[in-house]
């Protein structure tokens, strides 16, 4: 009699823990729209919902530490004209937010460290180009200011935000029909997109061209879902032929056939797949479910390996996905959600069960830190570059706001009352006097050194 063996991994008995209720955002309005979005975007400072709104698109900005009863006159980020589909944090700088809207447009706000205090109208720059609702927006993981659209114009415009313009455009030759997913690869060479056409595409931006194909990876009508994971592979959530969800990993150089199909369930909620790169773990949450799906992606075979599932009473509306450094380390904390209900936002925490209460280093690899490793320059000019890691040993601290510096003479014409009008003095202002101070103090050091050899010659005469 055969014996199976139980494969070894440390995430084996990940669990998920749903904050207490004076943890939990409560009260807020979550949007209506069926989109499938997240609908909720989270960094180490703020937490962001899309929210209904009469008359035109809102989302809520909260800091994480606000939590409990949110007023009903809180002030919102209320610029667009037409609901709100997709938000997403700049994952350089903690303070800016992309937006994503019905009224065709894509607008980039900066949000002051405490928090909003008056409604946000005026944006730093609002990015016009597509002709019909925008559905996406994505940052460029490693280069500055580089930020991605995709419309139900069938088109994709990368954006470089400094100048407010349009620099590279995929057209509707690339995707003949209405586009459900893009995602980044990890340095931003290329993007991953799922389409209406139930075709798959891997391309590379800046030439325009399709790198690779694959035409129905899952058989189904409903959409898919495609991001990269580690070593070259994708992996793509989808349907069956008998509406049973599937998830499924791909080799980018051999897409004829799947490296693992596995069958889940035959719920309807299109799957909202999170890749970790740190730990090659994937969640899986579904819209409308009350669960959370784990696999962990290994090198070798069968490649994709179911780990658990965290449920609860109350399905989804959307999820956020916080980034690795905005996690408590010290509680073995490897991700944090943000579940939507109706009327609430809940952190959700994956732990993994240890009884030291030292670093595990093995869970916390150096992670992407907040820093750029390119300009929108370099990218463009055809350079690719990693994300710059950190260690989260000590903790990781929020840097002080950057300020987002756009080009007045190629922007969309809109003005906006920056620090430095009000009065108070920005923190890149700051910075750039403290640079102005260093250089003088090294003048008046250097002088000091020649009156000393101006003393020494005329002592020695």
């Amino acid at each position: 009699m055969s014996r199976q063996v139980v494969r070894s991994s440390k995430f084996r008995h990940v669990f998920g823990q749903p904050a207490k209720a004076d943890q939990c955002y409560e009260d807020v309005r979550v949007s209506q729209t069926t989109w499938d979005s997240g609908f909720c975007a989270v960094n180490p400072k703020f937490v962001a919902l899309i929210c209904e709104a009469s008359g035109g698109g809102a989302f809520l900005v909260l800091p994480l530490g606000k939590t409990g009863r949110v007023d009903k006159n809180v002030p919102m980020v209320c610029g667009h004209t037409a609901p709100v589909l997709d938000i997403a944090w700049c994952p350089h700088n903690d303070n800016v937010i992309a937006s994503g809207s019905e009224d065709c447009t894509v607008m980039v706000w900066e949000i002051p460290d405490g928090g909003l205090t008056l409604p946000l109208r005026e944006p730093v720059v609002t990015l016009e180009g597509h002709t019909k609702r925008v559905g996406i927006v994505a940052w460029h993981p490693t280069a500055q200011n580089v930020l991605l659209s995709a419309g139900c114009d069938n088109v994709i415009l990368v954006w470089d935000v400094g100048t407010g313009a349009a620099v590279l455009t995929l057209g509707a030759d690339v995707h003949p029909d209405t586009i459900y997913s893009v995602d980044w690869s990890r340095d931003g060479a290329l993007i991953c997109t799922s389409c209406r056409d139930k075709h798959v595409r891997i391309i590379e931006p800046r030439k325009g061209t399709v790198v690779a194909e694959k035409d129905r990876p899952h058989e189904g009508t409903r959409p898919v879902r495609a991001v990269f994971v580690s070593d070259g592979k994708i992996l793509t959530t989808g349907f069956s032929r008998m509406s049973e969800r599937q998830v499924a990993l791909w080799d980018m150089k051999h897409l004829e056939e799947p490296l693992s199909l596995q069958e889940l369930d035959t719920s309807s909620g299109v799957l909202l797949p999170f890749f970790d790169p740190d730990t090659n773990i994937v969640y899986l949450c579904g819209k409308g479910d009350s669960s959370i799906r784990y696999f962990e992606i290994t090198s070798e075979a069968p490649f994709l390996h179911y780990l658990s599932m965290f449920s609860s009473k109350e399905s989804q509306r959307g999820m956020g996905y916080m980034p690795k450094r905005g996690l408590e380390v010290n509680k073995c904390e490897i991700a944090r959600f943000y579940k939507l209900h109706e009327r609430r936002c809940e952190p959700i925490a994956m732990t993994v069960p240890r009884k030291s209460d030292l670093f595990q280093e093995d869970l916390y690899p150096p992670t992407a830190g907040p820093d750029a490793a390119l300009t929108a320059e370099e990218w463009l000019g055809g350079r690719d570059a990693g994300p710059l890691l950190i260690s989260l040993k000590d903790g990781y601290v929020p840097p002080k706001s950057r300020e987002l510096r756009v080009n007045r003479g190629l922007d969309t014409g809109r003005r906006r009352t920056t620090p430095e009008a009000s009065g108070t003095p920005s923190s890149d202002a700051i910075s750039r006097l403290e640079e102005e101070m260093k250089k003088l103090q090294a003048m008046v050091q250097e002088l000091q050194k020649r009156l000393d050899r101006l003393e020494e010659t005329v002592q020695a005469k």
